[in-house]
């Protein structure tokens, strides 16, 4: 065995402590997709009725709440470049504490707003507001989060590792529709509009500070501390936005193709099958929730295995499966849902949410391979937060749009399998990089930059 080899594998964690760092990653992962899901699902249930005036159809004021819900994914690019910016700087750590506290705050003003009928246009302006601060925050958690734990994974399990922290967003989403499952359940159709749907913004409060509890006590990966000590060193400003742009402009191309199908198709089977159920069928709301509650089960459960699968077969194989496999999802999943057989319903968005999954899994390890320490907290969150504008956000608003004017889901599943297809074509595009080392990744930036130096000064 070589020295090199010898150095790195000592250097590797220890199974504890990458499993201490997972929890810290998770436990807050939760909490701020908690949140953020608890607004989709609530946008396609409550919020088109009761923070938006009647216009005579359902469907234009579930696009008004999807439109307000799309003022969230904006955001988020923003909260990206801040916290990209400041988690390259000045640690994963601090920023993701931040990030925490800063979108329970504004769930728990969510739940206490009023309604279009007390003040009229000032309730979705304040809702709109709440929601930009919601998604500026979150814009700057997704990449904070799987970094933590992709930069502290030992190199041949770095898949496997990193998909935790996207498990535990299904886990986000399964407890915001278990607390409105519960509240519908228990509360008569018109208390449930009226104020319980409030519940669940309120119970946000007590859950962040659980979530900020726990990663109080995460430690900070070693190579970005040797990637920080080495620009203090070198005085120079080699992290942030523009420095990754014009370094490596390629590869937030590669994140942002990556991310748009997976982005997509998540929010379709999630937030606009609700849309398609409630408006068609006017399938019962405690069906659909419970639906969902199943689904999200599965979608945690497959996300791991599929991360471990990436580490043996490669990146690319798995994430371009998931990708063929969600473009065919919608021709048959509209058919059973038509069924309006709870069974062949939560096989339909079960069987969605796993062919995403094969997306999701290796996503955190195909985009943390993408870049140098130094830019990396900034490179995956503009790839990734970009991409959700254009995708994640005109999903649902699209979806339901041609919902209303065709009165068909046709169009929506031509859309999946565009998206699909440029998601497999910046797959095709990346160099596999299972088993690689981030060291290795660092030293090619170091000897890029040094060339570059060179020609400069020639």
């Amino acid at each position: 065995m070589d020295t090199p080899t010898r150095a790195r594998q000592s250097a590797e964690p220890s199974t504890h402590r990458i499993r201490r760092v997972v929890a810290a990653s998770m436990a807050g992962t939760v909490v701020e997709w908690y949140e953020f899901f608890l607004y989709a699902t609530a946008a396609s249930l409550v919020f088109g009725t009761f923070f938006f005036p009647s216009s005579g159809s359902p469907l234009d004021g579930i696009i008004a709440a999807f439109v307000t819900y799309a003022v969230g994914f904006v955001a988020r690019p923003l909260g990206g470049i801040v916290f990209g910016q400041i988690g390259d700087r000045f640690g994963r750590k601090p920023t993701l504490q931040a990030t925490i506290i800063i979108v329970g705050a504004a769930t728990f003003l969510m739940g206490c707003l009023p309604g279009f009928a007390s003040v009229g246009y000032w309730a979705p302006a304040m809702l709109v507001a709440l929601r930009f601060i919601q998604g500026f925050a979150v814009g700057g958690e997704w990449g904070g989060a799987v970094l933590l734990v992709a930069e502290q994974s030992p190199d041949r399990r770095r898949a496997f590792w990193s998909s935790w922290p996207q498990a535990a967003v299904p886990v986000g989403n399964l407890l915001a529709t278990l607390v409105l499952l519960i509240t519908s359940f228990v509360l008569s159709p018109a208390a449930f509009l009226d104020w319980g749907w409030r519940i669940a913004f309120w119970l946000s409060a007590v859950i962040v500070l659980v979530g900020f509890w726990i990663r109080r006590h995460v430690e900070e990966a070693p190579i970005f501390l040797e990637a920080k000590a080495q620009v203090e060193q070198e005085k120079a400003t080699s992290f942030g936005v523009v420095e990754v742009l014009r370094r490596y402009p390629k590869g937030v191309v590669q994140a942002m193709g990556v991310r748009f199908a997976e982005n997509i198709v998540y929010y379709i089977v999630v937030s606009f099958s609700i849309v398609y159920l409630k408006i068609v069928h006017s399938y019962d709301t405690s069906q659909l929730l419970l639906a969902l509650l199943i689904a999200h089960v599965v979608h945690f459960l497959v996300i791991p295995p599929l991360g471990r699968l990436a580490d043996r077969i490669g990146r690319r194989p798995v994430y371009l499966a998931g990708a063929i496999l969600s473009a065919t999802w919608a021709f048959f999943a509209f058919p059973m849902f038509d069924t309006l057989n709870p069974v062949v319903i939560v096989l339909a968005v079960t069987i969605g949410l796993v062919f995403h999954a094969g997306m999701y899994a290796p996503q955190p390890a195909v985009m943390a391979e993408l870049f140098p320490t130094r830019m990396r907290y900034s490179g995956v969150s503009l790839g990734a937060q970009v991409t959700a504008i254009l995708a994640g956000s005109l999903a649902p608003i699209l979806a339901t749009q041609w919902l209303r004017d065709f009165g068909s889901w046709l169009p929506i599943a031509i859309y999946i399998v565009v998206a699909c297809i440029v998601t497999s074509i910046a797959v095709l595009s990346l160099k596999e990089t299972r088993g690689i080392s981030l060291r290795d990744i660092d030293a090619a930036d170091a000897e890029r930059t040094r060339r570059d130096a060179a020609k400069g000064a020639a």
